[in-house]
């Protein structure tokens, strides 16, 4: 009975892989209907607006499968198979991975991405929230697919099944072979890179050398093509490009951050310039806390008392900008602690942390000051014990340095991060600069039950509803730290500042809307988006109130050595002052995807590249107005970008302080 079970299955076996050498590649065929599902599938989830899969865009995945997979002609039958199948699973493994990254990040994964890889198996919780029951159709197929190439690999091995089919001649097989994958490969070739060219000479001109979104670069390239084109992106930029900038590119970069030096030169005549001399600084990073917060309610409750009550005695910049790109917190620690701006992929943590910076601990520590910075994570996080010691600070106290007495989200309640931190604090020898990072506002905002003190109602078990709470907890632990400022005798010594990091990655707008009362408009939609809160309390409550002119977070190192009086006229900064006498003049905000306002106009670049696709707000009706309104200003922007990155990418500080 065995014998003839085995004989049936080996009968089954063979009978299947004639079907499959008579359909003439049908294995091939069936890889291209299943991914071309797959990425189907990944357009309808990510759900760009104006950038919906066209037919242009089917012809280039297609091409883009087409040049993954030509090669696996080359192979007999069942080395095919088991190829395809590899390829299956890697390429869906990495569609999805991109699916979990825009989710969070809203952009996809590019190689400076995955050299800070080691971060995500730190995600945990967050990664899982953002995973959904739908997912499964991804991997639809996998079981299926699985089991066969495990069935034909066991076979190979087993037996040696003669098929009964008559075989040509070995050149003849390998002439068609040969022939059938250049077919496939021209055609893929085709099928990319003619859509592709069409669109650089019309509507995506300069596309590829601009400072885009990755999302722009997936709408003309798929998700596949991008991987493709970043891959050769980073080969040529770190392999195989000559480095070396054009004399007359580093002069205009020069003079550049001179021209912008000098705007702070001039500022040092303003009464407000080393009014505090002398004083210490305290500053702290809150994590995902935007500024939508501020002020609100939620069943007759305030949301964030003890910052509305600061409000009273403190400077409140509700006009000011978070300046992120993929780098998150780390790129708002740089461009609040370097003025800087971001790079368009990865982390200046993880790319760039041997490259010499001006920056504030370094600033502060020539002058006299003790400067120190307080995480309560691991310290290879973000590359933080590395790029912490380029930024010259004496000391970086990260978890190791901290008693998990208040778990929390990640790791410890930011009460306890800031009572310990105080602890250290009230030690140190005066003048010193303190940099706090907090991170129980940390996605996916989760609290310990004895934690949730806030009543959010409707919202109790949503993201958003953890969020509120989350941030009402971190509300009350500055609130508690401002305390044992007073109590130690720190407050009116020092200048205490806050702000938030970056979004919250709630992209929903319905609960804000029902939070708000009122529908959002795309402007409102965006200063969510974008705005932080920014709180500047100086001693004895000096100028005291509510600003409206515009800022960002690589300004906050100008306005503090302007304080003290500490002059950064021949800094490599980006940012001009906030807390002058007067307002400067045509301020801009510049955000990394070539966004800026000015408080009166907000320009939008267009997503897909396409010119006719920007966007000029008028700030004050919040209605749409003439884009040539906005042009001028938009080529500064993109021009302080360019700049900023040259700078960091070619280490042009080092080479400026050898001449």
């Amino acid at each position: 009975m065995a014998q003839q079970k085995q004989t049936f299955a080996n009968r089954g076996y063979q009978a299947t892989m004639r079907a499959i050498v008579r359909m003439k590649g049908f294995d091939l065929f069936l890889f291209f209907i299943l991914m071309m599902y797959k990425l189907v599938l990944f357009d309808r989830y990510v759900h760009v607006p104006n950038m919906a899969m066209s037919v242009d865009d089917v012809f280039v995945a297609l091409g883009t499968l087409a040049l993954t997979s030509f090669w696996t002609l080359w192979l007999p039958l069942r080395g095919r198979i088991i190829a395809l199948t590899i390829l299956n699973l890697l390429l869906t493994a990495l569609v999805y991975s991109d699916l979990i990254y825009f989710r969070y990040f809203q952009d996809l994964i590019s190689i400076p991405v995955l050299l800070q890889a080691g971060q995500v198996s730190s995600l945990g919780d967050s990664i899982g929230s953002l995973l959904s029951v739908i997912d499964i159709w991804f991997f639809i197929d996998w079981p299926f697919i699985i089991l066969f190439a495990i069935f034909v690999i066991f076979r190979k091995r087993q037996q040696s099944v003669q098929l009964s089919f008559t075989k040509p001649k070995l050149l003849h097989r390998v002439v068609m072979r040969i022939s059938l994958s250049c077919i496939i490969f021209a055609t893929g070739v085709t099928l990319v890179f003619v859509p592709i060219n069409i669109a650089k000479k019309t509507w995506a001109v300069g596309l590829f050398v601009g400072n885009w979104w990755n999302m722009s670069l997936y709408n003309v390239t798929g998700v596949i093509g991008f991987h493709g084109y970043d891959i050769y992106r980073y080969t040529k930029e770190h392999w195989f490009q000559n480095n070396t900038v054009p004399p007359e590119t580093i002069n205009e970069v020069k003079q550049w951050f001179a021209d912008r030096g000098q705007e702070r030169k001039q500022l040092e005549s303003d009464p407000l310039f080393g009014k505090y001399k002398g004083m210490n600084v305290i500053m702290i990073q809150l994590e995902a806390f935007q500024n939508f917060v501020i002020g609100q309610k939620i069943n007759g409750q305030e949301v964030t008392p003890n910052m509305n009550k600061l409000l009273g005695e403190s400077m409140y910049f509700k006009n000011f900008y978070h300046q992120t790109s993929q780098g998150r917190t780390s790129d708002a620690d740089m461009a609040a602690n370097a003025s800087l701006q971001p790079l368009i992929a990865g982390s200046i943590f993880i790319r760039y942390a041997q490259h010499e910076y001006d920056s504030m601990p370094s600033t502060l520590k020539d002058n006299g000051y003790l400067t120190s910075v307080f995480h309560a994570y691991d310290g290879g996080f973000w590359n933080r014990n590395m790029m912490y010691q380029t930024l010259r600070y004496d000391t970086f106290y990260s978890k190791k340095s901290f008693k998990i007495d208040e778990p929390v989200g990640w790791s410890l309640g930011d009460t306890s991060f800031f009572q310990q931190s105080m602890d250290i604090m009230k030690k140190q020898k005066q003048p010193f600069y303190s940099f706090l990072i907090t991170l129980s506002s940390h996605h996916p905002y989760t609290l310990p039950e004895d934690h949730q003190t806030l009543d959010v109602g409707d919202f109790k078990g949503t993201i958003f509803g953890d969020y509120l709470e989350a941030v009402h907890y971190v509300d009350e632990s500055v609130g508690k730290m401002v305390e044992r400022l007073k109590a130690e005798g720190l407050w009116d010594k020092s200048i205490f500042l806050f702000y938030g990091d970056h979004d919250n990655s709630i992209r929903d707008w319905k609960p804000f809307e029902t939070f708000l009362g009122k529908p959002l408009t795309e402007l409102d939609q965006l200063n969510i988006l974008k705005q932080v809160p920014l709180v500047v309390h100086l001693p004895n409550g000096d100028r005291a109130g509510v600003y409206d002119q515009v800022g960002g977070q690589i300004d906050l190192t100008p306005t503090i050595l302007h304080l003290l009086g500490i002059s950064s006229a021949n800094k490599y900064f980006v940012g001009t002052p906030l807390v002058t006498e007067k307002p400067l003049a045509g301020k801009k905000v510049v955000l990394r995807n070539g966004s800026y306002t000015d408080g009166k106009v907000f320009y939008i670049p267009p997503d897909d590249g396409k010119p006719e696709h920007s966007k000029c707000y008028d700030v004050a009706s919040g209605k749409l107005t003439d884009v040539n309104l906005c042009k001028a200003g938009a080529a500064d922007a993109n021009k302080e970008l360019i700049e900023s990155d040259l700078l960091v990418q070619h280490d042009l500080i080092k080479e400026f302080r050898k001449k």
